[in-house]
């Protein structure tokens, strides 16, 4: 083959061009699936914990929910099955505050707070034989921040709301853009210059014949620096978030967690209702002043529609699972994930060393020859360093692995 690109000779060559290319798609592939296997139990470790808290908040979620509904059916049986539908949508938006949805905390708790209390003034304050209208019930939800029936428990319920589920949703995001950071380096974008130069090292000597040379480690260290030279960039980033989740999980244990918070809610809801009860005749006159005296409709009788049974199995477990047990798996993650925070600064120097270059003294490839070894001058990590690269040419920093460093940063602010 006299037109070929990239693995030119003075000896005589067993390659045609076509070869060459396919050779070409060879080399990017193998260093993909190099890459990928370097980060697979990283990834492996991020993901398997992020599924697993994820799991366990959603359990949590359920039968904070499930023991508030069943206070309502045991102390409060006659309004029940109205309030077990705002207890619904109360937990509903925890799970989506948690799980990343744009949701103040403030807004929903007091949302909920909002919608219990005409059900509380129906049926505790002032019952009647008939149910309140809905301008009614209206009225009610808009004077509630301003009579307070439930006392400081709507804004204490904020505080613990607050502070718990931030501090746990911000866990659950940082995990998640963990993934997205692997994903991102697992499958980068080679430029044709680091294309030619990892055909170069690893199958131009086929084409002479030698195909049980190995790369020469300086060698090969150029041309993964080169190629790695974004993915080094985030190795600065990277060794912050792992502090930054490690700090994170921390503080989750010192404060109160977020279980201790979704199981006891249902107590605060008791001392809420108590509250509103004991106030009672002061709040009619309240209430009456404001919105009149009540406006009835026809009652419709609801019977306490909750099935306590339904995941009673699942959660018994997870009660036993308690706050100590959620604390020590996050301390065990971070243990883990801490023996990876010079991952990306060593990439490179890893990839040669576990599998792709010549054991040191071995003859090996310096991508025209086999020689006893490597003569040019070694490059460090990072894009700077790769001026003086003798082997690859690089040009400023790939978008993509800009972006991802813009996540980090932002993700350890949070």
């Amino acid at each position: 083959g006299v037109d070929l690109q990239v693995c030119t000779s003075k000896n005589p060559t067993c390659c045609t061009r076509k070869m060459e290319e396919r050779y070409q798609t060879a080399a990017k592939q193998d260093i993909q699936q190099v890459l990928q296997t370097s980060s697979a139990t990283l990834k492996f470790l991020i993901s398997h914990n992020a599924a697993a808290f994820q799991e366990t908040f959603e359990m949590l979620i359920r039968l904070a929910e499930n023991y508030t509904s069943t206070l309502f059916c045991n102390a409060y049986r006659n309004m029940a099955a109205e309030a077990t539908v705002h207890v619904q949508e109360f937990f509903t938006d925890v799970g989506l505050f948690l799980f990343g949805t744009d949701v103040s905390t403030e807004e929903f708790v007091n949302r909920f707070f909002d919608t219990l209390f005409p059900v509380v003034y129906n049926h505790v304050i002032n019952p009647g034989p008939t149910d309140i209208s809905l301008e009614y019930t209206e009225c009610l939800r808009v004077v509630r921040r301003d009579i307070r029936p439930f006392g400081n428990i709507p804004k204490k319920a904020i505080e613990l709301m607050g502070t718990s589920l931030s501090a746990s949703r911000a866990f659950l995001q940082a995990l998640n853009l963990g993934i997205e950071v692997i994903n991102t380096t697992d499958h980068l974008h080679f430029s044709k210059d680091c294309s030619r130069a990892l055909l170069r090292m690893q199958y131009c000597p086929h084409c002479q014949g030698l195909t049980l040379s190995k790369p020469c480690m300086g060698y090969c260290l150029n041309i993964l620096r080169g190629c790695l030279a974004d993915t080094a960039e985030v190795d600065l980033h990277w060794r912050g978030y792992i502090q930054a989740l490690e700090e994170l999980s921390g503080a989750l244990s010192r404060a109160q967690g977020i279980q201790h918070v979704l199981l006891n809610f249902h107590s605060l809801v008791s001392d809420a209702l108590e509250q509103a009860r004991i106030k009672g005749p002061e709040l009619s006159e309240q209430v009456n002043k404001i919105c009149g005296p009540p406006v009835r409709k026809p009652k419709q009788s609801l019977r306490c529609s909750f099935d306590q049974n339904k995941d009673n199995q699942g959660l018994k477990m997870l009660s036993r699972d308690n706050e100590e047990t959620l604390s020590n798996r996050r301390k065990e993650f971070i243990g883990h994930l801490r023996l990876y925070r010079a991952f990306y600064g060593g990439l490179a120097d890893q990839l040669c060393g576990n599998e792709l270059a010549a054991t040191d003294g071995l003859p090996c490839w310096n991508g025209e020859d086999v020689v006893r070894s490597y003569t040019h001058r070694v490059v460090g990590s990072g894009i700077k360093a790769q001026s003086a690269n003798p082997e690859v040419k690089v040009k400023g920093t790939d978008p993509v692995i800009s972006q991802i460093i813009d996540k980090l940063k932002h993700v350890i602010q949070v």
